[in-house]
């Protein structure tokens, strides 16, 4: 028994270290932010690829295609790839899959997407100062169906998704219908094709630090599922 007990371990350690897990960051943060995940992630053996990118300089276009490409180069070819994105991220990754395939992609995991855009974007986006602290990727995230995330369709990859319902901006909330996470509504983080959905007393700016949403997003990338409690 304690034979099998010490292969199945040895077995999952070869499986991480075989899978490259690459991490992008939300709008107007920096890759600082996902470090307690890439630590938590390194103590499980995967290789973690934590890049940063300036968000608010280009478009969801630009963007997409300098960031993805120049993180995949970082994973080895013959690893299983991996996405774990904060809000843009999530956004940044289906624009690239929208125009070409990771042949190797296995799972993704995205915290807070708006992928059905912010009404923070379509209430706030005249006000000014908002374009210039959003940046150009941050105005193509509303709500209405030209929107980029509204232009995107549905998921044809295995993909997670975690919604807060914690707000550290009341404000900001009251733009928003329904449970929301300071920025961006739990219906809108749906994903028509999706593979699971959970939500979690978690707020938007913190929810990747959150002790519980990393448990589940490791979880995740070895089940293929999140944990329900």
């Amino acid at each position: 028994m304690k034979f099998i007990f010490v292969f199945a371990l040895v077995i999952f350690s070869i499986n991480a270290q075989a899978s490259c897990v690459i991490l992008l960051h939300g709008l107007a943060r920096t890759n600082g932010s996902m470090e307690k995940l890439e630590k938590s992630l390194l103590e499980e053996n995967y290789q973690v690829v934590n890049f940063g990118y300036p968000s608010r300089d280009e478009t969801v276009e630009v963007l997409a295609a300098q960031v993805i490409g120049s993180a995949l180069m970082q994973c080895k070819p013959e690893q299983k790839v991996n996405f774990v994105t904060h809000s843009l991220g999530g956004i940044l990754l289906r624009q690239y899959l929208s125009q070409q395939d990771i042949p190797n992609l296995y799972r993704v995991v995205m915290l807070g997407p708006p992928n059905q855009g912010s009404e923070v974007v379509d209430k706030m986006g005249d006000v000014p100062g908002f374009n210039f602290i959003n940046g150009k990727a941050g105005m193509q995230l509303g709500t209405e169906s030209s929107s980029i995330p509204n232009t995107l369709g549905e998921a044809e990859f295995n993909v997670g998704i975690i919604a807060g319902t914690k707000s550290v901006n009341l404000i900001l909330s009251y733009l928003i219908p329904g449970q929301d996470d300071g920025k961006v509504s739990v219906e809108s983080t749906k994903l028509k094709g999706m593979s699971d959905h959970i939500v979690m007393p978690v707020t938007h700016t913190f929810m990747m630090t959150n002790k519980k949403v990393i448990a589940q997003t490791i979880y995740y990338l070895r089940n293929g599922k999140f944990k329900k409690e």
